[in-house]
């Protein structure tokens, strides 16, 4: 990949919004992710998967600022990403949710979606401090965006409810709406299907394709291999750090290096078997 400003168009003729190139990232003497390279392309879903301990939620968090990596790059939009202040790579089109939710739980939804607005407010403190025409009428605005997203994900039934008195299921939806009122380039969901039902994990599927319909990009780290399978269009693999395999999801699904690392049987073993 080219250290160029500009990003760069893969081999399938889509453009790669995400470039994640010969990463390494070590704790100590812990090598947590080793020389991962793949990336993401404008439009789709990708999946993010890998055993406990493979190295996914540490990858997540260098593409969102968390972490700072050893060396290699990650660029976005053609930008390179390092040492960049994770506020800016917000306002730079990249979003996230948490495997822990982290919501305002003390706020509504619709307080809760609304801070996810403000990620691009240059309203200033002088015309928050005294309301001028401009705060109100971005204030306006951001309430009627919030409430947008929230009829999308399926929580406006809700909207004036305390966040800490929702259903989990929809505290997990309100955090998806919380993450595109920044308006993001690419959206990264980080095992948002936890303690879902199949009911619910249904639902969580059908609302994924919506979001990628609406125009965004979408990183989907998940256990529930069903869920992957049904509602991405490409999978990589990491196992102990590293890149074992990448591809459709019926090439990722009958790969012998990937059903090793998740069945915990020799490559050898298995081709055998």
């Amino acid at each position: 990949m080219s250290d160029t400003t500009t990003s760069t168009v893969t081999e399938s003729g889509g453009r790669a919004l995400l470039e994640v190139d010969n990463v390494t990232i070590k704790f100590g003497g812990v090598v947590a992710l080793d020389e991962v390279t793949f990336e993401i392309r404008e439009g789709e879903i990708l999946g993010l998967i890998g055993p406990n301990g493979a190295g996914k939620t540490t990858c997540f968090n260098v593409m969102t600022g968390v972490y700072q990596a050893t060396s290699g790059q990650i660029r976005f939009d053609g930008k390179p990403l390092a040492k960049m202040q994770r506020y800016k790579i917000t306002r730079l089109g990249i979003a996230r949710t948490f495997q822990n939710i982290r919501l305002f739980k003390s706020m509504t939804a619709l307080e809760n979606v609304m801070v996810g607005t403000d990620a691009h407010s240059r309203v200033g403190l002088f015309n928050a401090l005294f309301r001028t025409p401009l705060h109100r009428r971005t204030e306006a605005e951001s309430r009627e965006r919030a409430l947008e997203l929230l009829k999308f994900v399926g929580v406006d039934g809700r909207a004036d409810e305390l966040a800490e008195n929702l259903s989990y299921g929809d505290q997990r939806r309100l955090e998806i709406a919380r993450a595109m009122a920044t308006r993001p380039k690419l959206l990264c969901l980080d095992e948002p299907a936890a303690g879902f039902n199949p009911a619910e994990k249904q639902r969580l599927m059908e609302l994924i394709r919506n979001v990628r319909d609406e125009g965004y990009t979408v990183l989907l780290i998940e256990h529930d291999m069903r869920l992957v399978m049904g509602v991405t269009d490409r999978i990589v693999v990491l196992e102990f750090g590293r890149k074992i395999a990448e591809g459709a999801p019926a090439e990722i699904r009958d790969n012998p290096a990937v059903i090793a690392a998740y069945l915990g049987v020799e490559e050898d073993d298995d081709a055998a078997s």
